[in-house]
């Protein structure tokens, strides 16, 4: 993570130009470990962050409120289409090898959002001050000629995944996490442990217990929203709703 103090800094002048002039402030995109840090600042500035999505995990801060500037501002971020001209002589395209084609162009990671793929198309939330440049700029990801354009996410994107549900022993954090990702408890308290778990954009402590509309975010394995309890099974276990994002 960028040197904490920096950080810090640069998140609370944000948080006192909005303050003093009454006028939204936008941050760049901040990763989970940001965006907790955000959160344990308490600056005095109101706040809410965005990504495009209620699924996104990089997101912006933007500072200010209808009642401190006396008006709404939308955040300053756009989706663009990352589309192959010819789907069908395509190469299997990750989001790998979409974010390194955007590295070389000398794209900033700050400006860029989350990533998503849909049916081999790339669908990217990024900075609109940006957008332009990679519009004119990004012709190709790996060997595959792509077409940019701006573009509401896919009702893929927007939708909620499906629910599912799944027999926990308690509503407890490192429970949850060891069933979706079939991990043991031991598993999945080291990676709380390790600072790897995130719940709605903050670092998870340690016996975190779970509220309905919690979204988990694990490095290397994915995110979930957690749903709530749906029932108790005759042998006094939970079972409990999660909507998984693949």
């Amino acid at each position: 993570m960028e040197n904490e103090a920096l950080l810090t800094n640069r998140l609370a002048e944000l948080a006192s130009r909005a303050g003093s002039r009454g006028r939204w402030v936008f941050s760049e995109f901040l990763t989970l470990a940001q965006q907790d840090l955000l959160w344990r600042l308490r600056l005095d500035c109101p706040f809410e962050l965005f990504g495009g999505l209620a699924s996104s995990e990089r997101k912006i801060a933007c500072f200010g409120s209808e009642d401190l500037c006396g008006y709404v501002e939308p955040p300053p971020v756009v989706c663009l289409r990352l589309e192959p001209v010819m789907q069908k002589f395509a190469d299997p395209l990750s989001h790998r090898d979409f974010l390194g084609a955007l590295m070389s162009l000398g794209v900033r990671r700050e400006v860029l959002g989350d990533i998503e793929i849909v049916d081999n198309v790339g669908y990217l939330f990024c900075l609109e001050s940006i957008a332009p440049f990679i519009e004119q700029n990004l012709t190709s990801v790996r060997h595959t000629t792509v077409r940019v354009a701006p573009s509401a996410p896919p009702e893929k994107l927007s939708a909620p995944p499906p629910v599912t549900e799944l027999v926990v022993a308690s509503e407890r954090l490192d429970a949850a996490v060891a069933a979706v990702f079939r991990l043991s408890r031991s598993q999945a308290q080291e990676l709380i442990d390790s600072e790897q778990v995130f719940i709605s954009g903050r670092l998870a402590r340690a016996s975190a217990g779970l509220s309905a509309g919690d979204i988990i975010s694990v490095r290397h394995y994915g995110r979930f929203v957690y749903e709530g309890i749906s029932r108790e099974t005759k042998k006094g276990r939970l079972r409990v709703a999660v909507r998984v994002y693949k």
